[in-house]
């Protein structure tokens, strides 16, 4: 699908299409029919007070949940009845809030892991040592070798991630999410538990990242200073109802987004 814009050129496609997704637990309303969408090359924020149902949309993404209602579509095919395992080969990558990383692996390790989305010897070939899977080991290997210089991992290459600060952990989950060669990252609160200069140092890394690989970012993240110089547009949800849409000057005078945060006046 491609619609017209001014002067009659045309934009592409988004890239993820939201359309009136429902998720309940029980009684209780998770998301509410929340639409947006985000185009090839965005960044977009996705931001919430606690409970806002920012985390819940991340896991119907990435098939961790199933949505009661709606639609989700990625480059125009529908996620909905694809298992999770399908998710990375499609071309989605994410992080967690909470890390997921086998801890008693080495840096190098849990990045590999992210590559093996991208294989396409079977058993017999990896069995019988074929030259193509030889073919395909190097060029695994030389992905990890890129990612680790990238995100700046060399010292502790060779280290189990269980033994690394937070931050340093951070990144390997990064580089593990890129190693998949995806399309659209989801990145969940990725500036969780790092300090200024970290922070700082994120937000030129991902805007590096972002045109090193063609990446389309979803990025839920309290760090309202990260979001909103870092994204494109901004979509805000409350309740599990989306209730501002648009570039970060507009979303963040929002009256109903400022309630959200602050409250109603005395």
């Amino acid at each position: 699908m491609r619609y017209g814009v001014p002067g009659g050129r045309a934009r592409p496609a988004p890239l993820l299409e939201v359309r009136d997704v429902s998720v309940r637990f029980g009684g209780v309303v998770a998301l509410d029919g929340v639409s947006f969408e985000v185009a090839p090359g965005e960044i977009c924020g996705l931001i919430g007070p606690n409970g806002a149902g920012k985390t819940t949309l991340f896991n119907c993404l990435s098939r961790l949940y199933a949505h009661h209602a709606g639609e989700i579509l990625f480059d125009g095919r529908a996620l909905g009845a694809l298992p999770q395992h399908r998710m990375a080969g499609l071309g989605i990558g994410r992080t967690f809030q909470n890390l997921a990383l086998f801890r008693t692996m080495t840096v190098r390790q849990n990045i590999a892991v992210g590559t093996t989305c991208r294989q396409r010897t079977g058993f017999l070939a990896h069995a019988l040592q074929l030259p193509s899977v030889l073919r395909e080991e190097a060029a695994q290997a030389r992905c990890v070798d890129e990612l680790v210089a990238l995100l700046q991992l060399g010292d502790v290459a060779h280290l189990p991630v269980g033994e690394l600060p937070f931050g340093t952990q951070k990144r390997v989950e990064l580089a593990r999410a890129l190693a998949a060669s995806p399309r659209l990252l989801l990145l969940d609160e990725p500036a969780c538990g790092l300090n200024h200069h970290e922070v700082d140092q994120l937000g030129s890394l991902l805007r590096d990242i972002r045109l090193r690989f063609a990446l389309t970012v979803l990025l839920v993240e309290h760090h309202m200073g990260l979001v909103m110089t870092l994204s494109d547009k901004i979509v805000a949800l409350n309740f599990g109802r989306k209730i501002a849409e648009g570039l970060p000057v507009e979303v963040q005078r929002d009256p109903e987004l400022v309630r959200a945060y602050l409250g109603e006046p005395a």
